[in-house]
Parts: C-alpha cells; structure tokens; sequence
C-alpha cells in the first residue's frame, strides 16, 4: 500500500473566527501547525456567503504553501459560483492564486454541506472549458464524484486529471455498522480501479475520520484524502498537532 496525501481542510477554523470580530483563531497560523505536524496539503472550499473560508484566506495560503517543497494548495468549490459582495466568483479566485490543485463540486450557495457528485451527463459540456481554462494555468483539476464507473468515464472525456470519490455514504455506513458498509466500500474500490485504468489519480473526501479512514485507506491507488470537519473536532480533544499525526499515521503507513 503506497502512502496517501493527508490534505487538511481548515473551513471549520475559519467558522469558529468568523464567530468574532477579528483574527482568532487564525487560519493561516492553524495552517502552520497542520504542515509542521505532518500535513501533505491544506484544503479550503471558499463559498459565496464567506460562512467559513474568506477570499483572503485563500490568498493569504496560497503564499504560505508557495514555496514549500512537496506541500499542496487545493482550492474547492463550485465552478458556476459568481461574484457575491467581495467575493470575487470561484474561478476568478483560483485563477488569482494558482493552487496546485482545483477540486470543482457541484454545491449550490445554500446547501450546507457537499453532498453528491457531478452528473456529467448534465454538466459535462459546461465543465469542460472550465477544465481547460484551470490546467492552461498549471492547475491540476480533480471532479468531485459518486463511485458510478460510467461517470467516472465521462470525468475523463471532459478532460479532468483526478476524481474525488464522495465518502459521506460510506462513513454514514461505517458509523452504523450498516449491512450495506461493504457493498458501498466495494463501490469505491471499483470506481478507483476503473480510474486507474483511465489515468486518472484518485482522492476522496467527506466524513472521514480515525475510525473509517483505516478500511478506507485500501482502495486502490489512493493518492489523497481531505479530512476538516473530523480533524477539527478531534483536536479540541486532544490538540491539532496530536490529531493531525495521528491522521498521519493512517495516510503514510
């Protein structure tokens, strides 16, 4: 089993500031602490509403994990997001800050969360300039998907360079010890495995946490996963650098 890329999202510190005025707890600081501890890459999903991650985190971050060797910047997010207030609109922030790697996910301004993958056969036309767009940048694109195999062969007609495979069912399958766990993790193996066959890298993310990230970590050719909301929680109990070793030990055995 090859390492994966442990990718800490810091929306969730983001939140807990914007409960204040002012700059506490501070992101880019929080960012530090990850990387220092281990951390392959930060993430954060900007959104429209700047409920969490605001633009000047993401350029604010983007210059911290510029000169760093073999650290990524990945920047999530609606690609359709247009400007709102000072916003700037999605793609207009990534193309300002030039991340490694932008994750493209079909979220609208008011879901709470990131809940499902790209139906391509509905946006795929649409994504695919936008694709060309980010990589004439130097800008890896990864889709964010469900593990559905004809999908996946539509992510790499539209020219994507990885996909992102939606965790959420599984964890929820994983908490409740569902009967359904291994059909769904057997999903997830099977759409890594026709990826991999594509050429396209295979990340994951959503709910992934110290219990379910073990099991998960067998999905074939894992190159990275996103973990913010788990990690957050869990470092309130035993500190961000603990937590984020901890993940750590998962990712790169």
């Amino acid at each position: 089993m090859s390492k994966t890329a442990l990718s800490v999202n810091l929306n969730k510190v983001a939140l807990l500031r914007n409960s204040r005025e002012g700059n506490f707890p501070c992101v880019v600081e929080h960012a530090k602490v990850c990387l220092d501890a281990g951390a392959d890459g930060i993430t954060v999903h900007p959104r429209p509403d700047q409920r969490h991650i605001r633009p000047h985190d993401v350029y604010d971050l983007a210059e911290l994990v510029r000169p760093l060797d073999g650290i990524e910047f990945n920047v999530e997010g609606n690609p359709f997001a247009e400007s709102l207030g000072d916003y700037p609109g999605f793609i207009e922030l990534v193309e300002a800050t030039k991340p490694d790697q932008c994750t493209l996910v079909p979220d609208s301004n008011d879901q709470l969360t990131s809940d499902h993958g790209f139906d391509l056969t509905r946006s795929g036309d649409e994504l695919r300039p936008i694709i060309k767009r980010l990589q004439d940048q130097g800008i890896r694109v990864s889709l964010f998907m469900d593990p559905d195999v004809e999908q996946i062969k539509l992510a790499k007609a539209v020219g994507a360079d990885r996909i992102e495979l939606y965790t959420g069912p599984y964890a929820e399958a994983y908490k409740l010890q569902s009967e359904q766990l291994e059909s769904i993790y057997q999903a997830h193996y099977k759409a890594a495995e026709a990826a991999n066959e594509l050429g396209l890298g295979v990340n994951a993310g959503h709910d992934l946490n110290l219990d379910n990230l073990d099991k998960y970590r067998g999905i074939p050719q894992l190159l990275e996963v996103s973990i913010g909301h788990a990690l957050t929680v869990d470092s309130l109990a035993m500190g961000m650098r603990t937590a984020v070793e901890r993940y750590r030990v998962i990712c790169h055995k």
